[in-house]
């Protein structure tokens, strides 16, 4: 890596702001919360001549994330700002839905799958539903849950809602950057389903956003950060439509690699932040 050059992984909730990322702070990434420490985080770097190139790292349920980076960022000084990059999010709900039917295959058939993430707002975990129900329509598992960390209903209310299903075994998939702890439920049969990401596919992922961002702004003279101020535009009510109302406006589809492109009617849709990510599984 340039020694000009520094990537800051900015984490919300998802990466337990920062805390489930600390392996990969040793491997070169700096690693931050978003808000004050971003900013001068990005700020010191530039007062030492280092060009930063932030990393919203979401796995596609915090929209917010992206925004208030890219506010953060449009705040910087003029001379700071203008050595900095806004790569797309690191994921999106696409690749998460991806990683997680990867994982997925990984589990005896037999099992039944959990799907935990940290608690976020109800938006965020009627996404993770959603995303669940694709991993369930398109895999080999009869049954697959949702549980949240923080949240309702918890990872251990999760596998009992599994037992009373007919579940003999409940394999947890974690659709998050942490690995949650095996819940104590007697009685249950419980096994880790390990990480969404090895080490190895969490670092190309990394630097294939950071290299995508380059590249865009050496060819369209774009820092990324005007695309992230819009990422949350219609996360939340602000999107909802009344029964029978259509969608006037058109909707882009990204689709990971080995995703099945089969829209159920009205189709989910899915808005980024303005440029084409390549999908990695």
């Amino acid at each position: 890596m340039d020694a000009n050059r520094r990537v800051i992984a900015v984490c919300g909730h998802e990466a337990g702001y920062g805390a489930a990322l600390h392996d990969l702070a040793e491997t070169g990434p700096t690693v931050v919360r978003d808000g004050r420490a971003l900013f001068r985080t990005v700020t010191a770097l530039a007062r030492r001549g280092e060009e930063a190139c932030v990393v919203p790292m979401t796995l596609g349920r915090d929209p917010e994330l992206v925004a208030d980076t890219a506010r953060t960022l449009r705040a910087l000084p003029p001379a700071a700002r203008a050595r900095t990059l806004l790569t797309e999010p690191f994921g999106t709900a696409q690749h998460l839905t991806a990683w997680l039917r990867a994982a997925a295959g990984r589990a005896p058939g037999t099992a039944a799958l959990l799907v935990t993430a940290p608690a976020g707002d109800p938006f965020e975990d009627a996404e993770l539903y959603r995303v669940a129900s694709l991993v369930r329509r398109y895999g080999g598992h009869e049954l697959v849950e949702v549980a949240f960390a923080g949240g309702d209903p918890g990872p251990a209310e999760g596998v009992r809602r599994c037992q009373l299903l007919g579940a003999r075994e409940v394999v947890l998939l974690p659709a998050a950057f942490a690995r949650p702890p095996l819940p104590d439920v007697p009685g249950a049969r419980i096994t880790d389903g390990g990480p969404l990401l090895s080490p190895a596919a969490l670092a190309r992922v990394l630097a294939e956003r950071v290299a995508d961002a380059r590249r865009h702004r050496a060819e369209h003279g774009d820092d990324g950060i005007a695309a992230g101020l819009t990422a949350a535009d219609h996360h939340g009510h602000a999107h909802t439509h009344p029964p029978g109302e259509g969608h006037p406006h058109g909707h882009g589809h990204g689709h990971p690699h080995g995703a099945v492109h089969t829209h159920p009617h009205p189709h989910p849709h899915v808005h980024g932040a303005g440029r084409v990510i390549r999908s990695t599984a």
